[in-house]
Parts: C-alpha cells; sequence; structure tokens
C-alpha cells in the first residue's frame, strides 16, 4: 500500500487532498491496469467491471464519459463507442489500498455484450448455475453499427 492510501486511513470525513497526489499513488498492475467495477448510481444494480489505464481514467474524470482500456482491442475504449449503451459517470472512488475503482455510473440500455442489463446474470446455486436475466436486446443489433 502506498504511504498516500495508508495517511489516508486517518483521514477525517470531508477532508480533501489533491487528485494528482491521488492518482500518482494509485496502484495499477504490471500491465498498467487496474479493475474498475461500474454500478448503477440510483439502483446500486452492479453492471459491470472492465479494466482502466491511468489514461482511461484521466479521461473519464475530465469528460464524464466512461472509457475503460481494452486488453483485447490493445486501446481505450469508450464504453458504448460501438454499441451506443453509454455509461456516463456521476461518482468515482478507490478502494482503500488504491487498486480498485467503483464507478458510478448512468447506464443507457444494457451494460453487457450480451444484449443484458449487467453482466452479472450467470448465478451459481447449489450444484447448478441459473440464468438470472435474458437480453434486453439482440446482441447482434448492438455491435452492427
Amino acid at each position: 500500500m502506498s504511504d498516500v492510501f495508508k495517511a489516508l486511513e486517518g483521514a477525517t470525513a470531508d477532508s480533501t487532498r489533491p487528485l494528482t497526489d491521488i492518482l500518482a499513488a494509485a496502484r495499477f498492475n504490471d500491465a498498467g491496469l487496474m479493475p474498475a467495477i461500474a454500478q448503477q448510481h440510483d439502483s446500486g444494480e452492479v453492471l459491470m467491471m472492465a479494466w482502466m489505464n491511468r489514461l482511461a481514467l484521466e479521461e473519464t474524470l475530465s469528460t464524464g464519459r466512461v472509457c475503460y482500456w481494452s486488453r483485447s482491442r490493445d486501446r481505450l475504449w469508450r464504453k458504448g463507442e460501438s454499441s451506443g449503451q453509454q455509461q456516463h459517470l456521476v461518482s468515482a472512488a478507490f478502494d482503500c489500498d488504491g487498486d480498485t475503482l467503483l464507478l458510478q455510473v448512468d447506464q443507457t440500455g444494457p451494460a453487457c455484450h450480451t444484449g443484458r442489463r449487467s453482466c452479472f446474470y450467470v448465478v451459481l446455486e447449489g450444484e447448478q448455475a441459473r440464468i438470472a436475466s435474458a437480453p434486453l436486446l439482440d446482441p447482434d443489433s448492438l455491435y452492427s453499427r
């Protein structure tokens, strides 16, 4: 854990630190990435997990439109650039170690590439896995643009 995040453990509510100090202390993995969990701001529904590098995080904070790092494309990925199903940032928070982000977002339509609202639809129950939701949209229609 960085000294900056260690010092924040004893910080009082509503105290502030410069954003540049917090971003400099953030802990990205060896590939320069950190997990970012997207949660619908008003319902609390967990929508997805994706990866962010520092550039994606800075773009998200400056524009308000959520941007991730696509490991499969090896480039920045602005959520909804091909599907139209955008995420707009409401708030962002680091966890206590500075190595995971929680993004409160306003999601347009489905968040999952399968056309479902959430990527977390395979529910593990005892000896079975249950599909908890049906697609809202045909995934082929999302990516035919």
